[in-house]
């Protein structure tokens, strides 16, 4: 049993380097990003925001993640909603259940309420991905998201959604067309120029407002 739980606070000390070590450079990176994205919602009033990248393995999850926690950490209310339904990881970062999650919401399965999970670190709520679907773009795309969507606006002070790869997933450009703003995430070593300028284009012909690209060193 020890051992389980020395290995478990070892994963998340790696992946939420805010909450483990708010003091670190890396943290206070997360501070600047942070402060620019508050300075959006308050005064062009957005509050959600889709965080995605071109490729897989570009730290896209994991950014979301410290970014949640550190919004957090200022005694906002915020919620994080994992949509990559295919492989998501943001219950794996965070050491929390995806027994019940956002596909048992839009499924009517559970409720807001029972699928909510509170971390504890401040007012930082998430929802995990939920059981398995067969078809991720069509419950992504009905109305009982759009109606999640408006609702959580009203209910938190942010909203960060990480969703899958804008360049292979369908359900990213309906998702990103739904919220205030988008977030790109590169690799500085893993991304080619040519995806990131093609992830951009389709930011744009979906009609979603990308705000920001964070780049990443580390995958």
């Amino acid at each position: 049993m020890l051992n389980k739980r020395s290995k478990a606070d070892s994963v998340k000390k790696r992946h939420l380097i805010t909450h483990s070590s708010a003091d670190s450079i890396i943290s206070d990176q997360f501070r600047t990003i942070r402060t620019n994205i508050k300075f959006l919602s308050e005064e062009k009033r957005k509050r959600t925001f889709l965080v995605t990248s071109p490729g897989i393995g570009e730290g896209k999850s994991t950014t979301t993640a410290n970014l949640a926690v550190s919004v957090a950490q200022q005694k906002d209310k915020v919620l994080l909603v994992d949509t990559n339904l295919r492989e998501p990881i943001i219950h794996r970062i965070f050491k929390i259940s995806n027994e019940v999650g956002l596909t048992d919401i839009l499924t009517e399965k559970a409720t807001f309420d029972e699928a909510i999970h509170k971390t504890g670190i401040g007012k930082l709520d998430i929802l995990t991905s939920g059981s398995a679907v067969s078809s991720p773009a069509e419950v992504l795309g009905n109305e009982i998201m759009a109606k999640l969507l408006n609702g959580v606006k009203t209910a938190y002070d942010m909203v960060l959604i990480d969703s899958p790869t804008i360049l292979k997933s369908t359900e990213t450009r309906l998702l990103a067309n739904q919220c205030d703003g988008v977030i790109l995430v590169v690799n500085r070593g893993k991304t080619i120029l040519e995806k990131a300028v093609e992830a951009r284009k389709i930011l744009k012909l979906s009609r979603s407002d990308l705000v920001g690209v964070i780049i990443n060193e580390k995958g």
